[in-house]
């Protein structure tokens, strides 16, 4: 995610990072190069003269600005659902940091020094596995070495082998939470809240998995892409009799604007991914150990994730 000030006067101009101008770049240049010879031979292809009015571009460049609009906008939905999923993560993981230290009973308070032998810390520990489990498996990416020092050895095998870590790590919570019951460390009441917590989490990361799974459809972004190129590369043609040498300038305007909305729509689309403008998942999962390990009074919290080059990851 891109984290800057907003930029202003001709800066506004001259930046790069964030903008969608270098992975669109190439189109644009080809689109220009066609529109100055277009130009040049003031739209005569050979000995034909090709004769477009600005009708046409009139009729059809409404309906593919509005349908680009609705496209990013369903795109952008779902990046801030993405967003508020992990919003709610952080939430629950803070919730069951809490409730797992406030009513699971034991006669010394958690504490990260009393290690996984402890079912409190175990949990939590688990919590913070379960968030950088969940960024790996939406980046489809492996994350076992990063996990090896929150769980248990055998539990770290089991999970190895695992096709879906983060339900792995909540059937094992389910399973702690039972073991408290059966030892009488918690009443069934207050293990019921508990319970609540790890489904809460697990339906965030069942509603993470929708979004990767389910692209909007390919037709609809297909239909979109190449109306907009036709359109564009056919520009110059109703243009070149009315504007003359304006030509290619305005070419390049509208070529930016259409052909920068559709890489947008399609770089918001998968929200959890590494690119630039996708959701900095890395700080989140690093918000949610930070904040769990303070909660143990843990000696090894690491820092927050810095900003680098304007690009929180």
């Amino acid at each position: 995610m891109i984290i800057r000030d907003r930029p202003s006067g001709f800066r506004l101009f001259l930046l790069l990072r964030g903008s969608v101008m270098p992975r669109i770049l190439p189109s644009l240049i080809v689109n220009t190069l066609v529109a100055t010879l277009v130009t040049l031979t003031h739209g005569d292809l050979f000995d034909l003269k090709i004769t477009l009015t600005t009708i046409p571009f009139s009729l059809i460049g409404l309906p593919i600005a509005i349908f680009l609009g609705f496209r990013n906008n369903a795109a952008y939905d779902r990046f801030w659902e993405g967003r508020k999923l992990w919003g709610e993560l952080v939430h629950k993981s803070r919730s069951l940091s809490r409730q797992c230290q406030s009513l699971i009973s034991y006669p010394e308070p958690a504490a990260a020094s009393r290690g996984l032998a402890d079912v409190r810390v175990r949990m939590i520990y688990r919590a913070i596995a379960f968030a950088h489990a969940l960024r790996h498996h939406l980046r489809d990416c492996r994350s076992d070495a990063e996990l090896k020092g929150l769980l248990l050895a055998s539990e770290w095998q089991q999970i190895s082998k695992s096709s879906n870590k983060p339900d792995f790590l909540m059937l094992k919570m389910g399973l702690d939470l039972q073991q408290c019951l059966k030892e009488r460390r918690i009443d069934a009441c207050l293990a019921s809240g508990i319970d609540a917590t790890l489904s809460s989490m697990t339906a965030a990361a069942a509603a993470c998995e929708r979004i990767k799974s389910t692209p909007i459809p390919f037709s609809y972004t297909l239909l979109l892409h190449r109306t907009a190129y036709i359109y564009c590369f056919l520009l110059p043609f109703g243009l070149v009799d009315s504007i003359g040498f304006m030509t290619p300038f305005v070419v390049a305007i509208v070529a930016y604007t259409f052909f920068g909305l559709d890489a947008l729509g399609d770089e918001i689309e998968e929200p959890f991914g590494l690119e630039s403008n996708d959701l900095p998942l890395d700080a989140i999962c690093r918000t949610i150990e930070i904040n769990l390990r303070e909660s143990l009074d843990d000696e090894c919290v690491p820092p927050q994730l810095e900003v680098v080059d304007f690009c929180l990851t």
